[in-house]
């Protein structure tokens, strides 16, 4: 997924983009609103998912940018600052920011907000012209030889069908929506499950197996110590891949946090 980050201080910048690089964004750091305005100009490669904007910028308001960028663009924008008060919130917003997070913020929240407004990005891409409700259908889902059909919700590998659970294929199409993209626990459970993923770590783990298990596949869903899961988009070319703090195995550090019981398959 990529990811333009909007920010004049390249200690902030550096720090936020090797975090986000770790969850597996594509970041490209504009440090001024010019720069910012002219890394939306179309390149010919995918564009950017969300757009993360400071708004004291050294040549322009953030504020204008952000102006700017809706009047020629409908990627999902979130405004990261230091400006707390409800007034400055409100004119974000009004001037079509789809989210507005303060400095000092969670990484967690920062990057389950990323997360939703990317996916609210896309499901407006998707909506009918004519404003009806009918959602436009989905088209399927492909990496690794597995072709995952969300209107049918069936699962194929290499032409072979694999049965799968309600939850596993709502598990497997959400990481399959953005591979290479880390998915946290937490936003797994609440997206997956519709709950908490505290004291249900172990059942996350059982689902990840068997999911390994069914497709044949057992790399393509990797582990990411200490925070979630991604799904490996191609296969490496000489064994694992070498892309951060990754491991094949379910070894998070505090999955022995987990939960009990088994929530439903």
């Amino acid at each position: 997924m990529r990811l333009l980050l909007v920010e004049d201080d390249d200690r902030v910048a550096a720090a936020l983009s090797a975090v986000l690089g770790r969850h597996g964004f594509q970041v490209r750091h504009a440090r001024s609103g010019h720069e910012a305005l002219d890394a939306l100009v179309p390149d010919g490669q995918d564009p950017y998912r969300v757009v993360l904007l400071d708004l004291g910028l050294p040549d322009r308001d953030g504020f204008e940018v952000c102006s700017r960028i809706r009047a020629a663009s409908s990627v999902p924008v979130i405004m990261v600052t230091a400006r707390a008060d409800i007034r400055s919130r409100i004119h974000g917003l009004n001037l079509g920011a789809d989210d507005y997070v303060t400095k000092p913020y969670d990484m967690g929240e920062l990057l389950a907000r990323i997360h939703a407004v990317a996916r609210r990005g896309v499901a407006a891409a998707s909506a009918p012209a004519d404003g009806t409700q009918e959602a436009a259908p989905r088209g399927p889902l492909e990496a690794r030889g597995v072709v995952i059909d969300r209107e049918r919700r069936r699962v194929s590998v290499q032409s072979r069908d694999v049965p799968l659970t309600r939850k596993e294929f709502d598990l497997l199409a959400l990481l399959a929506q953005s591979p290479g993209v880390v998915y946290r626990r937490e936003q797994i459970f609440s997206e997956v499950w519709r709950s908490g993923w505290e004291g249900n770590g172990r059942t996350l783990e059982v689902h990840i197996g068997s999911l390994r298990t069914k497709l044949g596949l057992p790399g393509l869903v990797e582990a990411v110590r200490g925070v979630g899961y991604r799904l490996i988009p191609e296969q490496p070319a000489d064994g694992p891949a070498e892309a951060g703090p990754t491991v094949d195995a379910d070894t998070d550090t505090d999955a022995g946090t987990a939960g009990r019981g088994e929530a439903e398959r």
